[in-house]
């Protein structure tokens, strides 16, 4: 799922292609996409874009009128910029939204189409659609540890509620707590002042080195290579590969659809967190450190 740098990096690229511009038409070719009516998606077509914006993790296009046009791209959902127009066919493109500058198509992979398209009418109707988590990138400590610790909660959580933060995912919150060194599992309500301090430095400066790596990638483009898995990352989705700061293998918590990725060494002093759907049939037997966890893999060769 396209988290802050991703969004950050998608509205830069259309500031510079659609800001100003005026949707000529809008073509939606999926009956699951359009989640609101009212207004209806055709008080759009005519009107120039006056603002983009990122809330949580959509992208919310306003035109002239005060009509805004919010975009959630979910897991599989992609933006695409083409100088010529294109058609929606339904199928993996949903949507085709024509400029007078080129065309902005949204697809999705796979079967299960959870992108939505919501329309709100001015400020009162996009802050409807604003989970209302807090911006990591401009707030003070103070207010970042009030967020924190409001509930008690893991940490893998908290950081993921866009009631808490805003913009944050899976694969994010993999990499801040890596850099932090904070075991996804920590309680809020157990950490120290400086826990927080350092967990808001680390999750300032993942998210400021990845929006500027993407910048680089995109060099001016649109960005096209939009992924929650890439080779630079420290933790995420990199089960089994060795972590770039210890060397030890990262590890992973598997729950429903999701996965969380660490690294015992740096993380959680050296002791493995239960997998769910293994600690189940291991139960006594699960592993609690990497040793053991080395010794069932030699007894298994």
């Amino acid at each position: 799922m396209p988290e802050l740098p991703d969004i950050t990096v998608y509205i830069e690229a259309l500031e510079q292609r659609i800001l100003g511009r005026t949707l000529i038409q809008a073509q939606i070719a999926s009956v699951f996409l359009v989640r609101t009516i009212e207004p209806p998606v055709e008080a759009c077509v005519g009107r120039k874009v006056s603002s983009l914006r990122r809330v949580g993790k959509r992208i919310a296009i306003g035109f002239d009128n005060d009509v805004w046009l919010v975009l959630h791209l979910m897991i599989a959902g992609r933006l695409h910029w083409s100088e010529k127009p294109k058609k929606a066919d339904g199928r993996r493109t949903l949507a085709a939204f024509l400029f007078d500058s080129g065309c902005l198509t949204l697809t999705e992979a796979g079967s299960q189409k959870r992108a939505s398209l919501h329309m709100a009418q001015g400020e009162a109707g996009l802050a409807a659609l604003d989970p209302g988590g807090i911006d990591v990138m401009t707030a003070p400590l103070d207010q970042f540890a009030r967020a924190l610790t409001a509930g008690n909660h893991t940490l893998k959580r908290a950081l993921t509620d866009p009631r808490t933060f805003s913009g944050i995912g899976n694969a994010y919150s993999d990499e801040i707590l890596h850099r932090a060194r904070l075991s996804p599992i920590t309680l809020t309500s157990r950490l120290t002042a400086e826990d927080i301090a350092t967990l808001q430095t680390a999750t300032k400066g993942v998210f400021k080195e990845w929006i500027e790596r993407l910048r680089t990638e995109a060099a001016g483009n649109f960005p096209e290579k939009v992924t929650a898995f890439r080779e630079e990352m420290a933790a995420h989705g990199r089960y089994g590969l060795p972590c770039p700061r210890c060397g030890a293998k990262i590890q992973r918590i598997r729950y429903a659809s999701n996965e969380t990725n660490y690294c015992a060494v740096c993380q959680t002093g050296g002791r493995l967190l239960a997998d769910r759907a293994l600690s189940r049939l291991l139960r006594e037997d699960w592993p609690r450190t990497l040793e053991e966890l080395e010794e069932l893999h030699l007894r298994a060769r």
